[in-house]
């Protein structure tokens, strides 16, 4: 892609769109960042903010005019509510020129999934499965206080994937193009259980951790008085006790896309060690 075309980057201080936003900008590639709040949003260096809402589709125009390229993600607003205007979304970047897409697919097929493979332009779906991100927000607060994990399904299996890998497949899509009209499973290089990625925290940061494996009441139970709604919480005992499959396969597509290979859980716990610091 010529280098003077800006790259539209929805969710771009989200958890993967900030990679997006720093991978095409280490390609030397002009970034243009779509955010609700301009004057909240923390970018780098000369990323161009422009402010719209993935939801209100007349607020997108400037956003869209003369991007060559967008990232997209399929929900909008705090609460991740799934886009119900796909087909408007899909036929402004289509009129404003955008020849390529990549979009971070959710659970299930979407509005704007939908939208984007009936328009005329490049499209790449990305399905990474469990993120390493997450580890952050489920086990920081009970290792920093007590080294200590309380979590149920002690043996279960997942190929959980860096976010900043997520980032590099739709980087180099956007950028090199190819996989158009595919959508792309993205994982970690390894299938890891919860006690190994317990140890392989406590490695990262010096000191054991202990696992502590809660049975589905336990578990049902912290999670209530956590403030977790129960359709999550039933959510999250249906897919920690019984994981998919693709979510505990292993997928080359870091490597195919990239020409590097994905991020170990191991290098994602040295380089967030601090935050499970007290």
């Amino acid at each position: 892609m010529e280098a003077s075309m800006s790259i539209l980057v929805t969710g771009a201080t989200g958890t993967v769109g900030r990679h997006v936003v720093a991978e095409l900008l280490r390609r030397g590639l002009p970034v243009r960042a779509l955010t609700r709040d301009p004057s909240r949003a923390t970018l780098p260096a000369g990323v161009e903010v422009v402010a719209g809402d993935l939801a209100v589709p007349d607020s997108l125009g400037a956003a869209f005019d003369g991007a060559a390229a967008a990232h997209l993600i399929n929900f909008a607003g705090d609460g991740y509510a799934p886009l119900e205007n796909g087909r408007a979304i899909a036929d402004l970047a289509v009129k404003s020129g955008v020849r390529r897409v990549t979009l971070l697919g959710g659970r299930a097929e979407g509005d704007l999934e939908r939208a984007l493979a009936a328009a005329d332009l490049d499209w790449t779906i990305l399905n990474p499965v469990e993120f390493m991100a997450n580890t952050l927000q489920w086990w920081a607060p009970s290792v920093r206080a007590e080294d200590v994990v309380r979590e149920p399904f002690g043996s279960r299996t997942s190929s959980l994937v860096h976010e900043a890998d997520i980032g590099a497949v739709a980087a180099a899509v956007l950028a090199d193009g190819g996989y158009a009209g595919e959508s792309l499973v993205v994982t970690g290089p390894e299938r890891i259980t919860t006690t190994e990625k317990v140890r392989i925290l406590g490695d990262a940061l010096g000191r054991e951790i202990r696992y502590v494996e809660l049975t589905e009441d336990e578990a049902r139970a912290k999670w209530a008085a956590d403030g977790l709604p129960g359709p999550l919480i039933d959510f999250l005992i249906d897919t920690l006790g019984n994981p998919p499959e693709v979510g505990r396969t292993v997928h080359g597509t870091v490597e195919r896309v990239t020409g590097r290979p994905a991020r170990p859980f191991a290098q994602w716990a040295r380089e967030n060690a601090d935050a499970f610091r007290p």
